[in-house]
């Protein structure tokens, strides 16, 4: 067994959400000692700028999760305002992106994944984005981790898709088959100019929540698909480059769009590193 097979097969032997929320509950707590020990070492490992923050001070946070989903300075992530242009949702490294081809999603060399099981097996949502486009982007515990609108959109739908918590990072994804489409998750659909558009926050191991700027926290502890209707509301409108969510302790966003609907730029493939705002497609012309 490979050293990427044993680290594959010792996450399906950890007990995932007792994990999880073991780590959250140190990442919630508000003692000195605690959240400070934390956040320097994690500084430490993971070499963390914090002078792109707007709050410089690592140990004046809160808790740990209050450092980990820190704001950045605005400078230093300008929002594309190119016309038609998609802006990058978050800072990190593209999975992979494409075409959405016969219903399925590209999630490593030789593996793929279902549509309709990432969005929970609603046939007529998943029926919306086929033959599109995805983009999926790995946020690093490094990373910024507020997740950004890459087009101004109307929320129509949330759906929180309960799962586990496997890592999703590269080597993972190359070594556990749909693991997106596994892995807890929050799927928020909204109308775009270009069309329907999703954005997927995805859960992974020792990620305490998924939050959305309109909802809060959002991790029912339910073992059932949970859907908000917002299409008889007061409509959401969030603008492109305004945060709609975030990740405490990291994990992936997924972008998708209907047939037709944009085209990605041709200088981001798998492994691309991203910054939040960047120009990452264009909305093709009708």
């Amino acid at each position: 067994m490979t050293k990427d097979q044993l680290f594959a097969f010792a996450q399906h032997i950890t007990p995932q959400k007792t994990l999880s929320r073991t780590i959250g509950r140190i990442a919630e707590c508000e003692n000195t000692w605690v959240k400070n020990t934390f956040i320097n070492q994690f500084i430490k490992k993971y070499q963390v700028d914090m002078s792109e923050a707007v709050n410089s001070d690592p140990l004046s946070y809160r808790n740990f999760n209050d450092f980990f989903t820190r704001a950045i300075r605005s400078e230093l992530r300008p929002i594309c305002e190119q016309k038609n242009g998609i802006v990058c949702p978050a800072d990190g490294a593209v999975s992979q992106l494409g075409e959405i081809e016969h219903g399925t999603l590209l999630q490593a060399k030789g593996h793929t994944y279902s549509l309709t099981s990432l969005l929970g097996g609603d046939a007529s949502l998943s029926n919306q984005f086929l033959g599109g486009s995805f983009a999926t982007v790995y946020l690093s515990p490094k990373d910024y981790h507020r997740v950004h609108m890459p087009l101004t959109g109307k929320l129509t739908k949330m759906i929180h898709i309960p799962g586990k918590l496997f890592s999703v990072n590269k080597v993972t994804a190359e070594q556990i088959p749909s693991v997106f489409a596994r892995n807890e998750r929050t799927v928020c659909i909204f109308d775009t100019e270009a069309g329907p558009m999703a954005v997927i926050l995805v859960g992974a191991m020792i990620v305490a929540s998924i939050e959305t700027t309109w909802a809060g926290q959002v991790t029912p502890f339910n073992k059932n698909v949970v859907t908000w209707d917002y299409s008889e509301l007061n409509k959401i409108e969030i603008k492109k480059g305004e945060e709609m969510g975030r990740f405490k302790l990291g994990s992936t966003a997924i972008v998708l769009f209907g047939k037709d609907a944009v085209k990605w730029e041709e200088s981001i493939q798998a492994e691309t590193p991203t910054k939040m705002g960047m120009h990452f497609g264009q909305i093709k012309e009708k």
